[in-house]
């Protein structure tokens, strides 16, 4: 390409509109370098249409399998039960999928195999989390062990299937309640709208059956609160972060915020961090 010429933007879409969906449409609308909003699906396609009536460039509000046609790249922001059901016809067009609800990859194993023969890609932004690049890059050598500690507000909790399940009533709690210990394989089933983040760690590091998990319900916490503690050949290396809940307490702010952060760096003259 000739010197002083610039490629079209990368087509974007958008796949659920809630806390974190709105954000990031609203981000790419008031403009990312090389980044176009094309197209935005949702549940209810009414709700989003007026949800998106602000918008500086409309675009189309459709139902999920109306998306591939009109973008390149799909930001997976939906329950996580529709999560193939949004991102496979990309892959299987060569075409990139940003992944959210990635506690959800691990019931599609197939979806890696797709991107593979295709040439698409699954990315999982650092989300909720701090240091992803560090676990990666210890990867490259011999991790003997990644344990992460969660603490949540009580209310970020609630419904999440492991506590009915097991009929715990984290509502009346007065003092900080374990809930949970186990690999975070098992925490991505028993906690699907808390727990992304524990699988990102797993697949950034040592895997979803290494990765050893806490989860806490704190009555006097306001933030989610995650500690990672990592030994390696290479490092031994801890880290902790305390997110401001999103208006959907389950999820912290900077989630939407890490999005917008990788759509920027898709095709920036400079990019930092791996």
């Amino acid at each position: 390409m000739p010197a002083g010429t610039s490629s079209a933007p990368v087509r974007s879409a958008i796949a659920g509109l809630g806390a974190i969906g709105l954000k990031v449409a609203e981000s790419v609308d008031a403009g990312i370098p090389g980044c176009a909003l094309a197209a935005v699906s949702a549940q209810n396609l009414a709700g989003a249409r007026e949800r998106l009536s602000g918008l500086k460039h409309p675009v189309p509000v459709v139902a999920i399998d109306a998306l591939e046609p009109l973008a390149d790249i799909v930001v997976e922001c939906a329950p996580a039960h529709l999560l193939a059901e949004i991102i496979e016809p990309f892959l299987r067009a060569g075409k990139k999928a940003i992944v959210l609800s990635c506690g959800a990859l691990l019931k599609h194993d197939l979806l890696v195999s797709v991107a593979r023969a295709s040439g698409g890609q699954i990315i999982v932004p650092t989300g909720a989390l701090i240091g992803l690049d560090a676990v990666s890059a210890a990867a490259e050598g011999d991790i003997r062990s990644v344990h992460m500690i969660t603490r949540k507000p009580v209310k970020g909790l609630v419904g999440a299937p492991y506590l009915v399940e097991n009929n715990i009533d984290v509502e009346s709690i007065k003092q900080p309640l374990l809930l949970f210990e186990g690999t975070a394989r098992a925490a991505a089933a028993g906690f699907p709208a808390n727990l992304n983040v524990a699988v990102a760690l797993s697949l950034a590091g040592i895997g979803p059956d290494r990765t050893t998990l806490e989860i806490w319900a704190d009555p006097a916490l306001e933030r989610n609160i995650h500690r990672i503690e990592v030994d390696a050949d290479s490092a031994r290396f801890s880290m902790a972060i305390e997110n401001i809940p999103s208006e959907n307490p389950r999820t912290g702010r900077i989630t939407a915020l890490s999005v917008i952060s990788c759509l920027r760096k898709m095709n920036a003259p400079q990019r930092v961090g791996s």
